[in-house]
């Protein structure tokens, strides 16, 4: 009379197994066909095993295995994860019973501001875990310098020309479109760039 043990819970999570001991015995034939007296156990099933003691005498014992299934989770967000400098974007991980995130958050969703790769860890009831990660990018703001051919401060009837720098586009409050514009009258002159990534940048110059 023998029975199979244990060293372990057999219930256990995809990827992890349990070893079933069958005991001293002369002899060993499980139903996995192993002919050892121990076997790592890692799919739901019964195992049987047949032994065979000194006295070639002959006995059978069963042990049940549960694996329970990890969750496979996928990071879903609520717009671009490219985006520039002052955004942000809100990260779903799903319906789970629980969360660790790379943030050290525990909830469901998280707000990403800066560029990196954020990851969560979620379980299921059974304590079977998945991972999920999603990679985000911050694109930072540009930062415009004015320029000018000349001194800003002049006489009446004078101008100096104001330039932007190199970029995509442009958009002066005198409504200018171009890098440069040239200008007579006392103000402040102010332009909005905006870059390759989309991103934009202001700067002002008193003239």
């Amino acid at each position: 009379v023998f029975s199979i043990s244990a060293n372990g819970p057999t219930t256990i999570c995809q990827g992890n197994y349990v070893t079933l001991d069958a005991g001293s015995f002369s002899s060993f034939v499980w139903n996995t066909a192993a002919t050892t007296e121990t076997i790592n156990a890692t799919a739901s099933t019964t195992y049987i095993v047949t032994i065979t003691n000194n006295n070639g005498c002959s006995a059978s014992a069963t042990r049940t295995v549960t694996v329970n299934p990890n969750p496979n989770p996928s990071i879903t967000p609520n717009g671009p994860t490219t985006f520039c400098g002052g955004g942000s974007v809100i990260l779903h991980a799903g319906n789970y019973f629980t969360y660790h995130w790379s943030t050290n958050a525990i909830n469901e969703s998280i707000s990403a501001y800066s560029t990196g790769i954020y990851t969560v860890t979620v379980s299921y009831v059974t304590g079977c875990t998945g991972t999920a990660s999603q990679a985000v990018t911050v694109n930072p703001l540009p930062s415009p310098i004015i320029t000018s051919n000349s001194s800003t401060t002049f006489c009446q009837n004078d101008s100096v020309t104001l330039n932007a720098g190199t970029w995509v586009a442009y958009n002066w409050n005198t409504g200018g479109t171009m890098s440069s514009i040239t200008v007579y009258g006392s103000q402040p002159y102010c332009v909005t760039i905006t870059d390759s990534n989309g991103c934009t940048g202001t700067a002002c110059q008193f003239v």
